[in-house]
């Protein structure tokens, strides 16, 4: 007689930057619960998104491939993910898997599983406060405590949103890492963000009526990562509760990361900036892991499925682009990945070439932000990436250039398919093809409310019937000059 399959249980936070996690050597305490629990497994120092955002994220996470494999690189993703490739859900439904799914209903990359359940994770309640943990929490371990008594192995996916802007952490958390004025007059530092139209509105929404400080905001931020990072707890408590931690694989990632008060971006999540590529990774499961184990080697969002499946057994012959990360676990070599292809499509359509010193960003058309059109930044000796070296160094510009061309001529006769990049020309859904200048972009793009940002990662219909229960216009409006 065999013995059960082991259980997934896959922590998805949305938003999560790395470097905003204690255990990751951010200097708040920000996520204890977490790091504790990582001791028992292992963390990836150096994992990465490389394209940006959430649904070309989670469709590399969920299939093992690269954005030429799932052909998934845009926020607005038309249609399904292809045929061509096998969600892990379906994947693990074909092993005998019960699969749920909870916060991810509508998204294209969230297909395959057998149940969805949903959850308020965006605006605030009647507090002004928006409790997201525990309201993933009040349908999650019930939902737990039903897959374990089915008998089955389960997968049960969460989409944790406390990250994800509105940063509304209830109290005491809105203060824990803050003790000052947030309306001081003669704080400045949020003056550019409240003039720039596409999203004056929407943080005007959230943020408290006369805040000027942007370590306010920042403190939310964290403030919501320690809230969500306490409910988390409540998670691996059930887990024990359960009696069913030993046979469970347990994965804690992100989609990507976030963007502050950094790069005239605006406390989002676009921008091939290192603030949205660095994401976490943890892994524990009793027996199969070791426990405290911390591998340095840079691993990759395609890299997570292939690990799962070799970590649970699942037999699959799937060629994946990612590579499974047990190798590196145990101390073995690989070799190194060390550049990589990164894309964005949320509210700007660019790509680029990142090494370990260098990165270059190339715009596919004029953005919101009237950035340059090529940036260049020395990642050792500018990690914060504010000095574009474009005209400095026009050589080593050129070099990653070519390099960039020669991996999409790669990937593009592999796949038998073009750069999705570049035929996304609708990503942001207003119809009208690439924007031709970044005045056109910023005078057509406007995001406005929390409501309105949900109705951006579902299906077409749902976010019609949420703009048509709320009085909401869509979530991005088309201007004339469009």
């Amino acid at each position: 007689m065999t013995s059960k399959m082991p259980n997934l249980l896959l922590l998805g936070i949305d938003s999560l930057r790395r470097d905003h996690m204690s255990g990751y050597g951010y200097h708040r305490l920000t996520t204890p619960h977490i790091d504790q629990y990582s001791q028992g497994g292992v963390l990836f120092e150096q994992h990465f998104s490389p394209s940006i955002p959430t649904t070309p994220g989670y469709a590399s996470m969920l299939t093992g491939m690269d954005c030429f494999g799932t052909d998934v690189v845009a926020l607005r993703h038309g249609g399904p993910v292809g045929d061509h490739v096998k969600m892990l859900s379906e994947l693990l439904e074909e092993n005998g898997y019960n699969t749920t799914c909870i916060g991810f209903t509508g998204n294209p990359s969230a297909r395959g599983f057998q149940k969805y359940i949903d959850f308020e994770g965006w605006g605030p309640d009647e507090s002004g406060r928006s409790p997201k943990a525990d309201n993933l929490n009040r349908v999650a371990i019930p939902e737990m405590k039903r897959l374990k008594e089915e008998g089955k192995p389960f997968f049960l996916f969460l989409r944790h949103m406390d990250p994800h802007s509105p940063y509304l952490p209830p109290k005491p958390f809105e203060r824990m890492f803050y003790d000052g004025n947030e309306c001081d007059p003669d704080n400045h530092s949020l003056d550019e963000l409240y003039d720039f139209k596409p999203f004056a509105d929407y943080f005007s929404s959230w943020f408290p009526e006369g805040c000027t400080d942007s370590k306010y905001i920042d403190a939310q931020y964290d403030g919501a990562i320690a809230y969500m990072d306490a409910g988390i707890q409540a998670i691996f408590t059930a887990l024990e509760s359960l009696g069913i931690e030993d046979e469970t694989l347990v994965v804690i990632t992100s989609d990507h990361g976030e963007t502050l008060n950094e790069h005239d971006c605006y406390y989002d999540h676009h921008g091939l900036y290192e603030t949205n590529l660095r994401i976490p990774l943890i892994l524990r499961f009793p027996g199969k892991l070791p426990a405290g184990k911390r591998v340095a080697s840079s691993s990759q969002i395609k890299d997570v499925m292939p690990t799962i499946v070799e970590l649970l057994g699942i037999p699959c012959e799937i060629p994946f682009d990612g590579r499974s990360l047990i190798p590196l676990v145990k101390g073995e070599e690989r070799v190194p990945e060390s550049e990589m292809y990164i894309t964005e499509c949320t509210w700007m359509r660019k790509h680029g070439w990142r090494t370990q010193e260098w990165k270059l960003i190339v715009a596919l058309e004029p953005d919101i932000h009237f950035k340059a059109p090529v940036e260049l930044y020395n990642l050792v000796r500018d990690p914060e990436e504010l000095h574009n070296l474009v005209d400095e160094e026009p050589e080593v510009a050129a070099h990653l250039l070519s390099r960039l061309h020669a991996h999409i001529a790669k990937r593009e006769q592999e796949t038998g398919r073009e750069n999705p990049i570049y035929t996304n020309l609708n990503w942001h859904g207003l119809g009208c093809g690439p924007f031709k200048t970044s005045q056109q972009a910023f005078d057509s793009m406007h995001i406005g409310s929390p409501r309105t940002a949900r109705s951006l990662q579902t299906k077409e219909k749902e976010a019609e019937a949420v703009a048509e229960a709320e009085g909401e216009a869509a979530e991005v409006e088309a201007d004339s000059t469009c």
